[in-house]
């Protein structure tokens, strides 16, 4: 397919998206023998591990499992989660074949007719009886807005532009949110930066012991009822609690894991309190998390008034061709293996009942 094609090409089923999720589904699809094409915007295999900060090497990842019908074997601990994940990734595609195409945008996705979606992209069109959307969170950061923000003289950056510690050696540091990201920057920025501080919106609360399978599917359910809600997901992380290692008691005891609560302005010079405290600061480094990256699905009008889109499993509520893999409760790497062998069974499901002429629920065209 050429680029700027304007003729829609006919498949079973569009991925979008080629991490963890992606992979995952395509590999199922495959198994199933449906007719599909995966469509990948980064410019080579990784999913979104191939843009982690150097220093994040594989043996601080938090829980990577492995892809279906391949494990990932012999990975030197030492070396950046980038490059085991996207060597990973790269040899899964080339096992099973799976020939993803890339770089390739999808702009939209809008109803096609005939009960079919077109799928509008930077390489052309595709016509799809399904979709499976397996695009993350890595794409859309989110940047918290506070008063006086855009008066800040110093260097804000988020935890999806990190260059690693030494790029903040010598500075003042602020680091704002409560996630396992947040602290691993602390941690390793505090060796080499003059001044850290760590600012929450909430207390951190540190999980000692072991997380077992109890727990997880404990954490799952949570993420699970606010998608059935309509509300936009949580990390299954974010319910989970921050691991108490043994580089966090280090932290805790040395006092750069002491936390302060949220300030109330950006000032030019750094921060400030409510209470007329203030902290200067070089860099405010942003570790607020992601948002789903769903904005091409936009036309289909998926969204519920409490701002998510409601899925059942991997399916969304309001069109039933369109699964979302790797997005609420499936966000964790195990979590999209399942999710993508569930929605392939669903989608074969709905592929027999379309040539037998069943109708199907779609968005409503406005």
């Amino acid at each position: 397919m050429t680029r700027g094609a304007d003729v829609p090409v006919d498949v079973d089923v569009v991925v979008v998206g080629a991490g963890q999720a992606g992979l995952s589904s395509a590999y199922h699809l495959t198994r199933a023998e449906l007719d599909h094409v995966v469509l990948d915007h980064a410019p080579r295999p990784g999913g979104a591990w191939q843009f982690r900060w150097p220093s994040l090497t594989y043996g601080k990842v938090h829980g990577m499992h492995a892809l279906p019908g391949m494990e990932l074997t012999g990975a030197d601990p030492m070396r950046p989660s980038s490059q085991v994940v996207g060597e990973y990734f790269a040899a899964y595609e080339d096992r099973f074949d799976l020939r993803v195409r890339r770089p390739v945008d999808v702009t939209a996705v809008r109803e096609g007719g005939a009960g079919r979606l077109r799928v509008e992209t930077s390489a052309g069109i595709w016509s799809a009886r399904a979709l499976i959307n397996a695009t993350g969170t890595w794409d859309r950061p989110f940047w918290p807005r506070y008063r006086g923000q855009e008066t800040f003289r110093g260097r804000q950056v988020h935890t999806a532009n990190y260059p690693g510690p030494q790029e903040f050696a010598g500075a003042r540091v602020i680091v704002v949110g409560g996630g396992t990201s947040a602290v691993q920057h602390l941690l390793e920025i505090a060796e080499v930066a003059a001044e850290t501080t760590w600012v929450t919106r909430r207390p951190p609360v540190f999980r000692d012991g072991g997380f077992g399978e109890a727990e997880g599917r404990a954490a799952v359910a949570l993420v699970d009822e606010r998608v059935r809600r309509g509300l936009p997901p949580q990390s299954v992380v974010s319910v989970t609690g921050l691991p108490l290692n043994e580089a966090v008691r280090a932290g805790l005891a040395s006092g750069v894991l002491d936390r302060r609560p949220v300030f109330d302005r950006i000032t030019p010079a750094g921060v400030a309190w409510a209470d007329g405290s203030r902290v200067d600061a070089d860099v405010i480094l942003w570790a607020t998390g992601f948002r789903a990256a769903v904005d091409h699905l936009a036309p289909l009008r998926l969204r519920e008034p409490g701002g998510g889109i409601r899925v059942e499993g991997t399916r969304a509520v309001r069109d039933e061709r369109i699964h979302l893999v790797g997005y609420g409760p499936s966000a964790s790497t195990i979590g999209a293996n399942r999710a993508g062998g569930a929605a392939v069974r669903d989608i074969r499901r709905l592929l027999n009942r379309q040539r037998a002429g069943a109708p199907v629920t779609a968005a409503p065209v406005v």
